[in-house]
Parts: structure tokens; sequence; C-alpha cells
């Protein structure tokens, strides 16, 4: 039998836990802790007891991790005779300075390590080219960094050219997709979306069934294997999703309406790809598939999914217009776009003044200048498409027979949907309407990292401000834990708390927090940046605490 006490980082209390261990057993057994006791509490195990405790078993790390996961626990551990064991147990806890004294003693003379990794901006893969000019890797290209977001983005680090519409994208990039995606998640499954992965590459004969291989034309990614079997690479799933349900034969109507959707890479061989994520030939997107028992049951769906989009983008903070467009080669009787308006959108809007009405121009007849509801003249506008709806009824369900099993057990044809949205269109698309021409804003709850903490010069009058800094660093951590991983150190301490609060406000952090001159007074003050509301503040540790306590993180 061994017992363990685990001394915690801060030196402020014992845990005690007991694992049986089998003899020539390769795994230890099962384990259990018996609870945490204060280190100033007097001793109260027998005298042998203690002495059993006091001596270090060193072959011991197998079980180190099994408490460190549990409670990030500094341990030591000892073997116990069964008389000792007994009595330990029978005097329970607190568990006591004779038993982890001198090893308290030496830990809590050394600098309290946190429990975490600080997340040091030196050393994150994020390269920087914020002055103004030009950008690594675009030698030849000004023309396209026209476009704020594509410029910005490079310059910030979060992308990088690999070739013509396909880009790297970087850490930061990811990070902020990675929260998108799960607001997505979030949102699609409020609604009954349930995930699935179908794979990149379709079969020619798919396409073929559907008469979008000849459709789709040269934008169409196609390839041939070693067998000779054509594919392409899909720039979207209609064939693949509704294939995969009429291989079901046995579907019924309990369980319908049937919402499926996925986020995978697209493919699109654009003829002229520009605006970095707005127009490439490769992105990210999410797009969803839905069966239903009827028309009138697919349309209930479209106007809840139509209905998820725009509060998704109310969440984002971002102005999104809903406008009826055309079906284009997907088909269908009915379509929405979502846009975000801006001046370097490639979609011409029509709008009425009092929200009655919103259509794409090509929805238009060249006669039509007044909103159709209320007759006041239409305005006109540019936007982003960073969503699209379909109403399909049977389009696809009828060509590859995906059907259902009626209350009368007879077979019927169910009634489509799908619905898209460009996720990384959407991260481009949001920094293009949020920035200014030379410093990115994010939608808060997509921010790659919450929180940049600069401190002093190195040599600075406020040079003891740094480990005031480090500390606050780490009580954000351990106060809130939800924001570890998103506060950034900025430790290139060769530079002036100006330059780097300059670079900070460019990479669009949406909280910076400084420790400047007031940092030496009595208590310490911290510089505080909201970027969402521009002002400055200044506050005690508490104070800074507070404020990112309200921060949400997807």
């Amino acid at each position: 039998m061994c017992v363990w006490v685990g001394a915690c980082t801060r030196g402020a209390c014992v845990h005690v836990g007991v694992q049986y261990l089998q003899p020539g057993a390769a795994q230890p057994g099962a384990w259990w802790e018996l609870g945490a006791g204060s280190v100033g509490a007097e001793a109260a195990l027998p005298p042998s007891t203690k002495q059993h405790v006091a001596a270090v078993h060193p072959a011991c790390s197998h079980q180190h991790l099994e408490l460190q996961h549990l409670a990030r626990n500094s341990l030591f551990c000892c073997f116990l005779p069964a008389g000792a064991m007994q009595g330990l147990l029978r005097t329970g806890l607190p568990v006591l300075r004779a038993a982890a004294g001198p090893q308290l003693q030496a830990r809590s003379s050394q600098h309290d390590a946190p429990a975490h990794a600080r997340l040091l901006l030196s050393q994150l893969f994020q390269p920087l080219n914020l002055q103004v000019g030009g950008v690594a890797g675009c030698e030849g290209q000004a023309a396209e960094l026209v476009c704020r977001s594509h410029r910005l983005m490079l310059q910030g680090g979060l992308i990088h050219p690999a070739s013509p519409g396909c880009y790297h994208l970087l850490p930061p990039a990811v990070r902020s997709m990675e929260k998108l995606i799960r607001l997505i998640d979030s949102a699609m499954r409020n609604i009954g979306g349930q995930k699935v992965n179908m794979p990149s590459l379709s079969s020619a004969e798919l396409w073929r069934t559907s008469g979008r291989w000849e459709q789709m034309g040269p934008e169409l990614f196609r390839l041939t294997d070693r067998h000779s079997k054509q594919y392409c690479l899909g720039p979207t799933h209609e064939e693949a999703v509704t294939e995969l349900v009429a291989a079901h034969s046995s579907l019924s109507y309990r369980q319908l309406p049937l919402r499926l959707y996925q986020v995978t890479r697209k493919f699109r061989d654009e003829p002229k790809p520009r605006f970095g994520l707005l127009r490439s030939r490769e992105f990210y997107m999410k797009d969803m598939y839905t069966f239903d028992t009827s028309e009138e049951a697919a349309r209930h769906t479209y106007e809840l999914v139509c209905r998820a989009y725009r509060s998704l983008f109310e969440r984002l903070g971002l102005r999104c217009v809903q406008v009826r467009a055309a079906t284009g080669t997907i088909g269908g009787t009915a379509s929405h776009e979502f846009q975000l308006p801006a001046d370097i959108g490639e979609d011409r809007l029509v709008l009425c003044p009092a929200g009655h009405f919103a259509a794409n121009v090509e929805m238009l007849d060249r006669e039509q200048t007044a909103c159709p509801t209320c007759g006041e003249k239409l305005t006109q506008s540019r936007g982003i498409e960073v969503g699209h709806t379909f109403y399909l009824g049977t389009k696809y369900s009828s060509i590859h027979n995906a059907i259902f099993y009626t209350p009368e057990n007879k077979l019927q044809l169910a009634e489509m949907g799908c619905y898209g949205l460009g996720v990384t269109r959407i991260l481009a698309a949001s920094i293009e309407v949020l920035s200014t021409e030379d410093s990115i804003r994010w939608p808060s709850l997509i921010a790659p990292y919450q929180v940049c903490f600069i401190p002093p010069k190195k040599g600075s009058k406020e040079e003891q401000g740094a480990a005031l800094l480090e500390r606050l660093y780490d009580d954000v951590a351990e106060a809130l834990p939800h924001l570890v991983g998103d506060a950034v150190l900025d430790d290139r301490t060769q530079m002036t708390i100006g330059k780097r609060l300059k670079d900070a406000n460019k990479l669009g952090y949406p909280y910076v927090v400084i420790a400047g001159r007031r940092v030496c007074e009595d208590p310490p003050l911290f510089e505080v940046w909201d970027q969402s509301s521009g002002t400055v503040l200044y506050l005690t540790k508490e104070g800074v605490i507070e404020l990112l306590s309200k921060v949400q993180v997807p």
C-alpha cells in the first residue's frame, strides 16, 4: 500500500491519498484522494507513522502524474506498514506538518511557479510585418492589397500566400477560426444539427447524375486517378450527402427532420482569385443539408436556419443583411444570401430604407426602383456574401432516391434544403468591415487572443513593475481559467512600451494591460486599454481581474 502526500504549489495545503500496489504489477491500483488539510495544523499521527511518512520513496514517477493531473501538486510519497496505515486512516485529516514539513518549507522558500506556461509573444509563430510598405511574399501584387482585410491579415502574421488563391493559415488565424467554428457548432446544435465529415473527393458519376459535372464548367477542380476514374474536389456536397441518406433505405418519418452539417475545406477554380480570403480557391465552409417530410416542414427548417444565421451574426456584432438571391448552379426554388455591407464587396444590393425589402440586383427587373411593399425608393449598396441558403425541394432526392416511410408505410421523397456559411470568408469580412486602415479590429468573441500584457522596457524607471505584471498575468490565469491560452505576454522588453502598444493596437487585442508609470504607486495601478470602447482605465490587480472576468471565450 502506498500513501501519497502532495504539497500544493502555493504552500497552503497538503493532499493525501491512498493507492494499492500489487506485488509485481506493472500498473498501480485504484487511487483515492482522501482530501486536503491545513498545513498549519498540529500533527496527530503516531510518532512511528510520522517517521515512515518522512521517508521519501524514490520510485514513484507514475503515481506523481496521477495526482498532478488531479490537483497540479508537487508530490512525495512513501510506503507504510499495515499498522501505520490503519493508524493514519483512523486519525483522518488534516494531514500534517510533521508529514510534509521539510518538503513544504523548502518549497515555500522558492519563487511560486505558475501552474501554467506563460504565452510569450516572442515564441509565437506570427511573423509580423507591421510597418507601412510591402508585405513579404507579395511582391508584384500591390493591386491586390487595396483590400484592407487582405493587407492587414498579411501584415499581422495571420496568413501567408502559398500559391494564387491559396493561403497558409498561421496560428492566430487558426485560433480565430476554431473559435468561430465553436460558435457555429453551437448554433447548429441548437437547431438539431448533427455533425458529419464527408470526403473532399467526389466521384464524377455522382455529379454526372445530377447534371452538374457539365453545368459547373471550369470552376470545378477535376482529376483522374491511376485507374482512369474521374473525380472532383467538392465545392459543395449536395450529391454526396443525398447519396449518403439514400443508402439508408429504411429511413422513417420518425427520424425526420434530419439536419446534417460539416465544416470542411472546399475548392473552387476561381478564374481570378483576389482579395485574400474573400475570394480564394481553397476555403473553409460550413454546409448543412436538411431532409424533411413535407414542403411545409422544409420551409419551417429553412426559416429556422435563417434565424440561426441572423443570431450568429448579431452575436458577432456584425451587421448582416439577408437578401433575396438567385439559386444558380445549386438549384432549388428559393434562395437568400447573407451579406455584410462593404465598399469592397463584389455583390450589388438594393435595399428598402425601411427594411421591407432586400435583394441582389440580379433578382430585379430593370424597371424596378421602388420597394414592392411600401413604395420607398430602393437604395444601392455593395456587400460581401458570407452565407447562402437554398430551398431545394426534391431536386436531389428525386435523382438519388432519398426516400422515407410515411406513417401509412408508403415511400415518399424527402424535401431538402442546403445552407452554407463561408468560415474563412467571415474571418476576412469581419476584419474588412470593423478595422481601420492600419489596425485590425475583431469581433471580440473570435479574436485570436483576448488580452496582451506589456511589461516595462528593460532598464527603464518602471522596470520593477515587470514582476508585478507577471504576477498579475499568473493571478488572472488562476482566477479566470477560461482565459488561459488567451492571454499573451509581450516579452520584447528591449522595445519601449509605446512601440509595443502600437503593435498591440494594430493586431487588435480586445484588451491591453500595461505596467506603466503608475505601477509604482501604492497600490500599484495598471493601465488597461479597452479596444471595444476606446477607453483607458487605471485599475488595481483586483480591478483588472474583475474587468477581464466579463470576457467571453467560445
